[in-house]
Protein backbone atom coordinates (compact mmCIF):
# COMPACT_ATOMS: atom_id res chain seq x y z
CA UNK A 1 0.00 0.00 0.00
CA UNK A 2 2.88 2.36 0.71
CA UNK A 3 4.83 1.20 -2.35
CA UNK A 4 6.84 -1.42 -0.40
CA UNK A 5 6.64 -5.09 -1.40
CA UNK A 6 4.60 -7.26 0.91
CA UNK A 7 6.95 -9.79 2.56
CA UNK A 8 4.16 -11.90 4.00
CA UNK A 9 2.43 -12.91 0.77
CA UNK A 10 4.11 -13.59 -2.57
CA UNK A 11 2.52 -11.96 -5.58
CA UNK A 12 -0.19 -14.24 -6.88
CA UNK A 13 0.03 -13.46 -10.53
CA UNK A 14 -0.18 -15.84 -13.45
CA UNK A 15 3.62 -15.92 -13.97
CA UNK A 16 4.29 -16.93 -10.34
CA UNK A 17 2.01 -19.95 -10.51
CA UNK A 18 3.12 -21.04 -13.96
CA UNK A 19 6.79 -21.04 -12.82
CA UNK A 20 5.89 -23.17 -9.85
CA UNK A 21 4.01 -25.64 -12.06
CA UNK A 22 6.76 -25.78 -14.68
CA UNK A 23 9.32 -26.54 -11.94
CA UNK A 24 7.36 -29.65 -10.95
CA UNK A 25 7.16 -30.77 -14.56
CA UNK A 26 10.91 -30.21 -14.99
CA UNK A 27 11.60 -32.21 -11.82
CA UNK A 28 9.42 -35.05 -13.13
CA UNK A 29 11.24 -35.18 -16.47
CA UNK A 30 14.63 -34.91 -14.75
CA UNK A 31 13.79 -37.88 -12.51
CA UNK A 32 12.44 -39.85 -15.45
CA UNK A 33 15.62 -39.24 -17.46
CA UNK A 34 17.74 -40.24 -14.44
CA UNK A 35 15.87 -43.53 -14.07
CA UNK A 36 16.15 -44.10 -17.79
CA UNK A 37 19.91 -43.61 -17.56
CA UNK A 38 20.52 -46.00 -14.67
CA UNK A 39 18.64 -48.87 -16.31
CA UNK A 40 20.31 -48.39 -19.68
CA UNK A 41 23.38 -50.55 -20.44
CA UNK A 42 24.59 -47.82 -22.80
CA UNK A 43 24.97 -45.47 -19.81
CA UNK A 44 27.34 -47.90 -18.09
CA UNK A 45 29.24 -48.63 -21.30
CA UNK A 46 29.76 -44.90 -21.80
CA UNK A 47 30.91 -44.46 -18.17
CA UNK A 48 33.30 -47.41 -18.50
CA UNK A 49 34.75 -46.05 -21.74
CA UNK A 50 35.17 -42.62 -20.15
CA UNK A 51 36.86 -44.07 -17.07
CA UNK A 52 39.15 -46.26 -19.17
CA UNK A 53 40.13 -43.26 -21.29
CA UNK A 54 40.80 -41.13 -18.19
CA UNK A 55 42.94 -43.84 -16.60
CA UNK A 56 44.88 -44.36 -19.81
CA UNK A 57 45.54 -40.64 -20.11
CA UNK A 58 46.68 -40.50 -16.46
CA UNK A 59 48.90 -43.61 -16.44
CA UNK A 60 50.38 -43.55 -19.96
CA UNK A 61 52.89 -40.75 -19.20
CA UNK A 62 53.75 -42.37 -15.86
CA UNK A 63 54.54 -45.72 -17.50
CA UNK A 64 56.56 -44.07 -20.25
CA UNK A 65 58.65 -42.10 -17.76
CA UNK A 66 59.34 -45.19 -15.65
CA UNK A 67 57.53 -43.88 -12.57
CA UNK A 68 56.93 -46.15 -9.58
CA UNK A 69 53.50 -44.62 -8.93
CA UNK A 70 51.50 -47.08 -11.11
CA UNK A 71 53.08 -50.03 -9.30
CA UNK A 72 52.08 -48.59 -5.91
CA UNK A 73 48.54 -47.97 -7.14
CA UNK A 74 48.24 -51.55 -8.44
CA UNK A 75 49.60 -52.98 -5.17
CA UNK A 76 47.23 -50.90 -3.04
CA UNK A 77 44.21 -51.75 -5.21
CA UNK A 78 45.09 -55.46 -5.13
CA UNK A 79 45.48 -55.40 -1.34
CA UNK A 80 42.19 -53.59 -0.78
CA UNK A 81 40.32 -55.97 -3.08
CA UNK A 82 41.89 -59.09 -1.55
CA UNK A 83 41.40 -58.09 2.09
CA UNK A 84 37.82 -56.97 1.45
CA UNK A 85 37.02 -60.19 -0.38
CA UNK A 86 38.64 -62.29 2.35
CA UNK A 87 36.69 -60.56 5.09
CA UNK A 88 33.34 -60.57 3.28
CA UNK A 89 33.44 -64.18 2.10
CA UNK A 90 35.58 -65.93 4.72
CA UNK A 91 36.27 -64.22 8.00
CA UNK A 92 33.21 -62.03 8.38
CA UNK A 93 30.74 -64.88 8.83
CA UNK A 94 33.04 -66.83 11.13
CA UNK A 95 33.83 -63.80 13.29
CA UNK A 96 30.15 -62.96 13.71
CA UNK A 97 29.37 -66.59 14.60
CA UNK A 98 32.19 -66.67 17.16
CA UNK A 99 30.99 -63.41 18.74
CA UNK A 100 27.46 -64.79 19.08
CA UNK A 101 28.80 -67.94 20.74
CA UNK A 102 30.89 -65.89 23.18
CA UNK A 103 27.93 -63.68 24.01
CA UNK A 104 25.73 -66.72 24.77
CA UNK A 105 28.50 -68.36 26.83
CA UNK A 106 29.03 -65.18 28.87
CA UNK A 107 25.29 -64.83 29.50
CA UNK A 108 25.19 -68.44 30.73
CA UNK A 109 28.24 -67.88 32.91
CA UNK A 110 26.77 -64.71 34.42
CA UNK A 111 23.43 -66.36 35.10
CA UNK A 112 25.08 -69.42 36.69
CA UNK A 113 27.35 -67.36 38.95
CA UNK A 114 24.92 -64.58 39.76
CA UNK A 115 27.03 -61.87 38.15
CA UNK A 116 25.59 -58.93 36.25
CA UNK A 117 27.31 -58.30 32.93
CA UNK A 118 27.56 -54.52 33.48
CA UNK A 119 28.91 -53.97 36.99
Amino acid sequence: ENGQPNDHHPPQCHIFWSRRYSTHITDYFTMASFIEKIVSPAFYQKKMASTTHSLAEYYKPLFRSGSIKPLWHIMIATSVIMYTQNYVFNKGVHVQHKREEQKKALEEYYSNHGITPHH
